[in-house]
């Protein structure tokens, strides 16, 4: 199993942070888990990747040319992928994993996150996407989701499927039993807006 894992090029400002990053890859390594990464050497990425090259696992890098130097591409990887743009990054990455783990980070950590997360609600993949809840750092994105299915934006099965999980033991025990949501597009249809009947009936 290949797990792509967003983490920050920072490592915050609390230590239970760069804590739990490194017991989640470990764990994960131990398990025998491959890691795919954003290919850094610094922040949460860099604590990610030495965990779990320490505890004998397999780690595979994925930076762009761009942030080579700025996130200080990890020289002592598995296998290190430098492509040309942050979208190639994101597919690679998308691509070489079975799930997807969002530990605390910053804007990078949510594009990725939430570029997956869509990509699970319309069917184009099927793969877990969780949060590393540490702190609780991702508990009101979590509130935001239940929100949002709470004025209709979602449906409670898709605000539901973006997963918080505590350690890497829950995260290998939910890929055992995960059932992706339907795709968005492929439910009944629902009957039409009041605004859009009444133009159908009057044209």
């Amino acid at each position: 199993m290949r797990v792509t894992i967003y983490a920050g090029s920072s490592s915050g400002n609390r230590p239970a942070f760069a804590h739990e990053a490194a017991a989640f890859a470990r764990r994960l390594a131990l398990a025998g888990a491959d890691i795919v990464y954003g290919g850094g050497s610094v922040g949460l990425m860099g604590v990610v990747a030495d965990a779990a090259l320490a505890a004998g696992g397999k780690v595979i890098g994925v930076i762009p040319t761009s942030l080579a130097d700025a996130e200080v591409a990890h020289t002592s990887l598995t296998e290190l992928h430098v492509v040309d743009t942050m979208q190639e990054r994101k597919h690679l990455m998308e691509t070489l994993g079975d799930c997807f783990v969002a530990m605390p980070g910053g804007v990078g950590t949510l594009e990725e996150t939430f570029e997956v997360w869509a990509a699970l609600i319309l069917g184009h993949h099927g793969k877990p996407v969780t949060l590393l809840n540490t702190e609780n750092y991702w508990s009101r994105l979590l509130s935001l989701a239940n929100k949002a299915a709470h004025y209709g934006f979602m449906s409670p099965g898709e605000s539901t499927s973006l997963l918080p999980v505590r350690d890497a033991d829950e995260l290998l025990a939910l890929m055992d039993d995960w059932t992706p949501p339907p795709p968005r597009w492929q439910r009944s249809p629902a009957a039409p807006p009041a605004a859009a009947a009444v133009l159908t009936a009057a044209g």
